[in-house]
């Protein structure tokens, strides 16, 4: 393992003692700022007379030289790096270090030596080295190397060296011997040392990038950290090959370290050593025996723990591989489409997909058309401990390698957004795979900055209203957006994105909730907030700050849906979910409620009609779990059919769970680590192709009646007539529990064009008012059809199939001549105005 000690002060190596004081100056245009490198002498074991050293990648070859052949002065070079130090008699000695095109000349001139130096005979001794820099040798490893002065044309002492482009990055690090064998040295009496192939580099951008030269600059954040050391592997290697450390003066700005080296191609990998206090009341956790990821790397690779648990540190390294050329998207656009129309498909990639790739979602593109889906939101997809499951992320730039590569990923959003489907990424901030203090696991954050990345208490939740995080996370999504064209994101658990540092006071104007309503390019997407917590299995009820921008996951539908079909709930809720849940987004307009009737934790479409669960608020429907009873089975296909209908029906937008069109079950178990892969065979079962083409009409329904379901203004009050059990001569009792039945009359607001195409359900007028009955009781109702209209039964989820919903290649089925029908226990029943009766 190499490492060098890139030092601003002129320091000792051995005894660390500083010299921030020095004097001198720097010359030319590409400087580094102000600094003294020094490294402790080596003796020498090696004499070398009247040459200047030419070096290649196996050996050094003396050539004898004249002071005639030594280049321009100091003074006639103004366009390199160069430095000028004070040797300890008061002397100046000037370095210039020139690059031919990655091959490298030093010049190093000697003057002002005081009386007591004749100048006669001074001699270089210098070495390199890439490990410890108390081992300085040449190239042939035999030690430090002692070259003669010459006379330049302005009678300095002067001496040149020359180094293969194969050999950066190095540290030249020299004495100057008199004619009596003294030493020259620094004025704080330590040896002078210059960076090969090294620079200062730039804070911005951070992380690692080329530039159209082809030098690789590194900059990484730590406010609190000593010092950092930039760590390069070779391609297999498990140690750094290669270890940089950064000074505070010459490599950092504000708080970022940065450090540019004008040749990497001989590594693979990088990551960093930071080193500061261990103290865990102030929140420091900072160990140097850890190599840490650099948050903002854009290829890394797996995390891959040992079998005693611990990290693999290499195997959480950062590429150093050149970003390959653009992708071509060919021409294809995001969708844009208005929030309105979307209905929404969760998945996980690792359980949809076969092969548990992008290239597997890919496949199920027809299936999603089927469906009417228009956006798919994945679960996180980032880099995860597999230990711990994709809601504990360690890195948010670069998909999960297991997934496919990088561009298997935008191929998947090219062919989605070439079928008009838009494409969301869940987020979540609130758990990385770095643990607490109780189970640590040092990956990046915690290492690097533990009390700026994270809140107080030793926790893994990231601080999103610290500054520093907030820009991270706000780079990180705008490079989704530009690099990926994903079309938005869900934060998951965003209650704690309204904290504060201490984790438990709320701020009422969250700085990262607020940036992302007004970032010039995040404003644009969907954005969305919800406060599930997959670790803790539950959802919080917040009044979340949105500034009419941000969306958010509807819990109180889930909830208020739920606990109606069970016969529990109040009507009154009940119906202010149907009608896109003012009470929440009354400022917003309905189109921001994201509704959800299953979530990818807890129990699955089956499994909620077939279990009781208090915490999940779901009913077995007479029998616990699996039944061969006729009655029981009915029943839960029935409240199957609700549970869709509902959702569908429902101003706002519908997000349906993989795998509920196809009976996913996890046998009642409500924890996300139970899911399986999804077995797509059950799609071709009986109950698999009835409730996709349930859930396909439904949607072309949704489309055909926008004017009523898919609305960014809520309705009008004087466009909804309620009615209970006794029809419309009474408001229904809302505030009854015992009231298990809640019908409405919703007309649209152009209701002049009242009419039903049944040759072409799609472009039918979306005029046609509606009639819809809900069921939850035990009993049959009989409800009165409003005067006025010849009504069309579109759906009756107590009906078997195919004949509890009308498709579009069947005939109508008319209620004629009819001012009743009988809505059945557990049902819901869908009617639509054909056209008016005399």
């Amino acid at each position: 393992m190499a490492s060098i000690s890139l030092s601003m002060a002129l320091t000792s190596c051995k005894s660390g003692i500083s010299m921030r004081n020095s004097q001198f100056r720097l010359l030319g245009r590409n400087n580094f700022p102000k600094f003294q490198l020094c490294f402790l002498n080596q003796s020498c074991s090696q004499n070398i007379h009247g040459n200047i050293i030419s070096l290649d990648s196996k050996s050094w070859v003396p050539r004898s030289v004249s002071s005639s052949t030594l280049g321009p002065t100091m003074e006639e070079v103004k366009e390199e790096p160069s430095y000028r130090f004070l040797s300890e008699n008061g002397g100046v000695v000037k370095v210039l270090v020139l690059d031919h095109n990655g091959n490298y000349t030093v010049r190093i001139e000697v003057s002002n030596l005081s009386k007591d130096v004749t100048g006669e005979g001074l001699v270089l001794e210098w070495g390199m080295h890439r490990s410890d820099s108390s081992q300085l040798r040449g190239l042939d490893g035999a030690g430090t190397v002692k070259v003669p002065f010459m006379r330049n044309s302005l009678g300095e002492h002067a001496a040149e060296l020359e180094f293969q482009s194969s050999q950066p990055p190095f540290f030249l690090s020299f004495v100057v011997l008199t004619s009596t064998g003294s030493e020259i040295k620094s004025h704080r009496g330590t040896s002078f040392c210059v960076p090969i192939g090294i620079g200062s580099g730039k804070p911005m951008p951070l992380g690692f990038s080329l530039s159209n030269d082809g030098k690789a600059n590194f900059s990484l954040f730590s406010r609190n950290a000593e010092s950092v050391i930039l760590c390069l592997f070779e391609n297999g290697n498990e140690e750094p090959d290669l270890e940089i450390e950064l000074d505070p003066y010459l490599n950092r700005t504000g708080d970022l370290w940065h450090v540019c080296l004008d040749v990497v191609n001989k590594y693979s990998k990088y990551g960093y050593r930071c080193k500061g206090p261990l103290d865990w009341k102030k929140g420091g956790r900072f160990h140097m025996r850890y190599v840490l990821l650099d948050p903002y790397s854009k290829t890394i690779e797996n995390f891959i723990p040992d079998k005693g648990e611990k990290v693999s540190f290499s195997k959480c390294l950062a590429s150093l591989a050149s970003e390959k050329k653009s992708f071509d998207w060919g021409g294809i656009q995001n969708p844009n489409l208005p929030m309105e129309k979307l209905v929404v498909y969760r998945l996980n990639v690792g359980l949809v997909a076969k092969n548990r790739s992008f290239i597997g979602v890919i496949q199920k593109i027809p299936h999603f058309k089927q469906l009417g889906v228009t956006a798919i939101l994945l679960e996180p997809i980032f880099p995860f401990d597999e230990t711990k499951g994709p809601y504990h992320p360690y890195h948010f730039f670069s998909p999960m390698k297991k997934f496919g590569p990088i561009d298997s990923l935008k191929e998947m959003v090219k062919a989605m957004h070439k079928d008009g489907i838009e494409v969301f990424l869940e987020f979540s901030l609130s758990g990385t795979s770095e643990g607490d203090d109780t189970a640590p696991q040092p990956i990046n954050f915690r290492g690097i900055d533990n009390s700026s990345y994270y809140m107080n208490g030793g926790v893994s939740i990231l601080n999103c209203n610290n500054p520093v995080v907030q820009t991270l996370i706000l780079d990180c999504l705008r490079y989704w957006v530009v690099e990926f064209h994903i079309d938005g994101f869900s934060f998951v658990n965003s209650s704690l994105l309204l904290k504060a540092s201490n984790g438990i006071d709320t701020l009422s104007r969250p700085a990262f909730i607020e940036s992302i309503a007004f970032d010039p390019v995040l404003s644009k997407t969907k954005i969305i907030s919800d406060t599930s917590s997959p670790a803790e299995l539950c959802a919080q009820d917040i009044e979340f700050p949105h500034w009419k921008r941000w969306s958010e996951m509807n819990s109180k539908f889930y909830t208020d849906t739920r606990n109606f079909l069970r016969g529990e709930g109040l009507l009154s809720n009940f119906a202010t979910r149907l009608c896109g849940s003012g009470d929440k987004f009354s400022s917003r307009g309905p189109a921001f409620s994201f509704n959800y009737i299953t979530r990818n934790f807890g129990l699955t479409l089956v499994d909620l009609v077939s279990f009781s669960n208090a915490s999940e608020l779901s009913w077995n429907c007479g029998e616990e779990g699996a039944t061969d009873n006729a009655a029981v089975l009915e029943t839960r296909l029935r409240q199957i059919r609700n549970f869709l209908f509902i959702l569908f029906i429902s101003v706002g937008i519908p997000v349906l769970n993989m795998g509920d069109e196809c009976g996913y079950s996890t046998s009642g178990s409500i924890a996300y680590n139970d899911r399986k892969q999804l077995n797509w065979s059950s799609i071709k079962t009986p109950y698999g192709k009835q409730i996709t083409q349930f859930i396909a009409y439904l949607s072309a329904l949704r489309s055909r009646k926008d004017d009523i379901f898919q609305r960014r203004e809520f309705l009008k009050l004087e466009n909804i007539i309620w009615g209970g059990s006794d029809g419309f001569h009474s408001e229904p009792n809302w505030l009854d529990r015992s009231c298990k039945f809640l019908s409405v009359v919703i007309k649209p607001e152009n209701s002049e064009l009242e009419s039903y195409s049944d040759s072409d359900s799609t472009s039918a007028s979306n005029g046609g008012r509606v009639f819809i009955c809900f069921n939850s009781g035990v009993n049959t109702v009989t409800a009165v059809l409003p005067e006025g209209s010849t009504w069309v039964r579109l759906v009756d989820t107590a009906l078997p199939f195919p004949g509890f919903f009308v498709s579009g290649n069947e005939s109508v089925v008319q209620v004629a001549g009819m001012s009743t029908y009988e809505i059945k226990p557990h049902s819901c029943v869908l009617f639509e105005a054909k056209g008016r009766t005399e």
